[in-house]
């Protein structure tokens, strides 16, 4: 008795190869929008800080974090360690990825001290840093000399850990599309925790994590 094999018909193949079709379009399509939303959350960070900044300053004529009278402005009558006063000289002290001790890490105590923000206000709490969308850490300090990514201005606020295809999204969002120049640009981070800029010899990836800083 002679034993057939049937294998798949043309049509049979045609039908499996759309579904597959159909189930790639699909994954990649939901990918772009898990990208879109992240993009317009890490975008949302960088225009929120500085109002969070200009707040402050229209209510206490100071900037928070250097505010040397903090203590009055933000603590309870009759408490003096709910905060830290800066040195009230217009600028903030550290750098933006201080977890506590200088006026950068304490910007973020301070706007939420005020009700400008939520967020725990105990520096060390786990929770007190800022996260981006992308799980990275989000901060703010001074502009020009000795800023992150040789950014002017008075103010740099800086997110870390965004993917290179991000990094693209969001300054095309925010800025002139270009990572390496403008007002915002990508870097990659250093062993000592030093940032350089993107460039032809350190190009940006969009598997791997970047930091991105904006002048405010």
């Amino acid at each position: 008795m002679r034993s057939h094999q049937h294998g798949f018909t043309l049509v049979e193949i045609a039908v499996v190869l759309v579904i597959v079709g159909l189930l790639l379009g699909g994954v990649l399509k939901g990918q772009e929008l898990i990208d879109s939303a992240k993009v317009k959350n890490l975008a949302q960070d960088f225009r929120t800080t500085p109002m969070l900044l200009y707040a402050y300053q229209d209510k206490f004529r100071a900037l928070p974090g250097d505010d040397r009278r903090a203590v009055a402005h933000l603590c309870p009558s009759g408490v003096t360690d709910c905060t830290t006063a800066g040195n009230g000289d217009g600028v903030l002290g550290g750098r933006w990825d201080d977890d506590s001790g200088s006026e950068a890490a304490n910007f973020w105590q301070q706007v939420r001290l005020a009700n400008l923000a939520s967020g725990p206000t105990d520096t060390s709490d786990a929770g007190y840093i800022p996260r981006n969308a992308a799980g990275g850490r989000i901060g703010i300090q001074r502009g020009g000399s000795g800023a992150p990514l040789g950014l002017g201005g008075s103010h740099v606020l800086c997110s870390a850990s965004i993917s290179g295809k991000l990094v693209r999204q969001l300054d095309q969002s925010l800025d002139d599309g270009d990572p390496a120049g403008g007002a915002m640009r990508a870097g990659t981070t250093a062993d000592d925790g030093a940032l350089t800029v993107i460039s032809a010899t350190n190009p940006l990836v969009d598997a791997n994590s970047h930091t991105v800083c904006l002048t405010l």
